[in-house]
C-alpha cells in the first residue's frame, strides 16, 4: 500500500509539472545533477549486473561442486573430504536478552549436531547469568560427546578483547590441520544446515581463507527502524554478491564468518584483532576500539587469501537498536559503521590493486568519493532555487523520487518484497549518511561501542583536545566550502573575474 501511494504521488508530480521546469535557468542544474547521476548510477548498475552474474551463474556452479564433494564423501569415495576435521565456534555476548541467547545457542548446537564432526563451542560471556543459562540449555539439548562447551569469562572491555581472548583459547586447544573457526555474535541465529552448507567451501577452494554469508534481521523497535535495517541488509546482499565475483570482500562480518583454523590461531591474526591501530598524520596513533571485522578482513588481504560470499545461506540477526528514536539510533549506528570503514579503507588502498584486486581496490577508492557525491544534489538545488526558480526544487523532487524508486525495485533481485519506505530511506542513507561519513572522516579518533557504551579515551591535555577538535572542524568546514564553491562555478552562480574587472577593482 505504501509503495502504491509512493508511485501515485510520483505520477501526480510528473503530470502536473509547472512550465518553468524546462526553462533555460533549469538546464545547467539538470546537467550537473544528470552528469553526477549518470556516473553514480552506472556504477550502481555495474554492481547490479555483477550481483546477478555471481548469484545466477558463478556461485551456483561452486555450490554444485560442493554438493558433489559432499555426496562423494557420503558415498565413501577415497580422498573425498567435504567436512573439516574439527569446528570451533566462538560466540561473543554482552548483555544479550535471555530469549535471544537461547535461540542463538539452540540453533548453533543443532547445526553442529547435524554437521556430525567434533566441535567446540567457545562462549565468551561477561555475566554469570549468561554462563548458567547456556550451561542449562546445553544439558537440556544433550548433544553427543563430540560436541563440547567451553567458556571464556571476562570483564566487558569490548568485543576486540573478547574475540582475541577466545581465539587464544582455541589456539591452546591445538586444532587439527584443516579445521575451521566460526566467529558469531551473540545475537545471530543460524538457519538449519548453515554450518554444513558453508564449511565445504574451505575444503573445495584451497585459496579461500575466510567466508561469510547473507543476513536478514528481526528488529526490536518501531516500523521505520525495522524497515531501515531490512533495507540495509538487502543492499548488503546485492553489494556482497557483486564483490564475491572477485573473490574479495569489503568486510568479514562478525555476525557469522568462518576462517581456516591455521589463520584464526596465527599469532599475528590474533594480535591484529587485539591491538589493531591506525597511525594518522594529524591525529597520531589511534588504537582501534571497534571494527574487528575490518581487522580480520585486512589481515586476509595483506596475506593474499581469497574470500567467499556464501550467497545461498542466510543467518538471522536479532537487532536491538541503541535508541527507540529512529534518527538517534541510525546516527549512532552510522557513526560506528562508517568510522570502521574509513579507518580501514586507507590501509587497504595502500596495498595497491595487485594485492587487493583491481575491482576491490577501485571500490575502496569509490568509498572515499561517494561520501561527497550525494551532497551535490541538495547543495546544487539550494543554490539554483536561490538564483533561478523554485521550479528547480520540483525537478529535484521528481529526480529523487524516480531514481530511488528504481534503486528500490532493483532490490527485488535479492528480496521477495520491498517496502514503500525503501525509496525515501535510500535517499536518507545517501544524503544523511554522506554528512555522517564526512563528519567521521575528519574525526577518526571518535570511537564508541553502542551496546557497551565504551569510548576511546586518549591521554590528551585540555589544550591538545581543543586544538584537535578545532583542527577537525576547520578541515571539515574547508572541505564543505570547497564543494559548494566548485558547484557554484559549475552552475554559473560564480564566475572567474576578468582581468579588466580586477584592474578596475584595484
Amino acid at each position: 500500500m505504501v509503495l502504491l501511494l509512493y508511485v501515485l504521488l510520483l505520477a501526480a508530480l510528473a503530470l502536473n509539472a509547472p512550465a518553468g521546469v524546462w526553462d533555460p535557468g533549469s538546464r545547467a542544474f539538470i546537467i550537473i545533477i544528470g552528469g553526477i547521476g549518470l556516473w553514480r548510477y552506472a556504477w550502481g548498475f555495474l554492481h547490479f549486473v555483477r550481483s546477478l552474474v555471481y548469484r545466477k551463474l558463478v556461485f551456483p556452479g561452486w555450490r554444485r561442486r560442493a554438493d558433489r564433494l559432499v555426496a562423494a564423501e557420503a558415498a565413501g569415495v577415497p580422498g573425498a573430504r567435504a567436512r573439516v576435521p574439527e569446528v570451533y565456534c566462538i560466540v561473543t555476548s554482552y548483555r544479550i536478552r535471555a530469549e535471544t541467547t537461547v535461540a542463538v545457542y539452540r540453533s548453533l548446537i543443532e547445526n553442529l549436531v547435524d554437521y556430525g564432526q567434533p566441535a567446540v563451542i567457545v562462549a565468551s560471556v561477561v555475566e554469570v547469568a549468561d554462563l548458567r543459562l547456556i550451561k542449562q540449555l546445553f544439558r537440556k539439548l544433550d548433544p553427543p560427546p563430540t560436541l563440547r562447551l567451553s567458556f571464556v569469562r571476562l570483564a566487558g572491555a569490548g568485543k576486540r578483547h573478547a574475540l582475541a581472548t577466545s581465539l587464544r583459547a582455541v589456539s591452546r586447544m591445538e586444532p587439527l590441520p584443516g579445521s575451521a573457526v566460526v566467529v558469531m555474535d551473540g545475537d545471530t541465529v543460524l538457519a538449519p544446515q548453515s554450518i554444513a552448507r558453508t564449511l565445504p567451501f574451505l575444503r573445495l577452494m584451497r585459496r579461500v581463507g575466510g567466508l561469510t554469508t547473507d543476513e536478514d534481521c528481526v528488529v526490536e523497535g518501531g516500523w521505520v527502524i525495522s524497515t531501515w535495517h531490512r533495507l540495509r541488509f538487502a543492499q548488503r546482499h546485492l553489494l556482497m554478491s557483486s564483490l564475491g565475483l572477485s573473490r574479495r570482500l569489503l568486510a568479514m562480518t562478525g555476525r557469522m564468518s568462518a576462517f581456516r583454523a591455521e589463520i584464526a590461531t596465527h599469532p599475528s591474526f590474533i594480535d591484529r584483532v587485539a591491538n589493531d591501530a591506525l597511525d594518522h598524520w594529524r591525529l597520531g596513533h589511534l588504537p582501534l576500539l571497534t571494527g574487528e571485522d575490518k581487522s580480520t578482513w585486512l589481515w586476509l588481504l595483506e596475506h593474499d587469501w581469497d574470500m567467499v560470499y556464501v550467497a545461498d545461506v542466510r543467518v538471522l540477526t536479532i537487532e536491538h537498536p541503541p535508541s527507540r528514536n529512529f534518527y538517534r539510533a541510525s546516527t549512532q549506528l552510522m557513526l560506528r559503521w562508517f568510522g570502521n570503514m574509513l579507518r580501514a579503507s586507507g590501509r587497504a588502498i595502500s596495498l595497491g590493486p595487485a594485492r587487493t584486486g583491481p575491482f576491490i581496490w577501485w571500490c575502496l577508492i569509490d568509498q572515499r568519493v561517494s561520501m561527497w557525491t550525494p551532497l551535490v544534489g541538495p547543495v546544487a538545488t539550494i543554490m539554483s532555487v536561490a538564483t533561478h526558480s523554485l521550479a528547480i526544487l520540483y525537478i529535484y523532487l521528481m529526480w529523487v523520487m524516480s531514481t530511488r524508486l528504481i534503486q528500490a525495485l532493483s532490490l527485488l533481485s535479492v528480496r521477495d518484497t520491498i517496502s514503500g519506505l525503501w525509496p525515501p530511506l535510500i535517499y536518507y542513507n545517501q544524503v544523511y549518511g554522506a554528512l555522517v561519513k564526512t563528519w567521521v572522516l575528519f574525526r577518526l579518533d571518535r570511537q564508541r561501542w553502542t551496546r557497551q557504551n565504551i569510548a576511546l579515551r586518549q591521554p590528551l591535555g585540555v589544550g591538545q583536545a581543543r586544538l584537535r577538535a578545532w583542527g577537525s572542524a576547520y578541515l571539515h568546514g574547508l572541505a564543505l566550502v570547497t564543494l559548494c564553491g566548485v558547484l557554484a562555478f559549475l552552475a554559473g552562480i560564480l564566475t572567474v573575474p576578468s582581468l579588466a574587472s580586477l584592474t578596475r577593482l584595484f
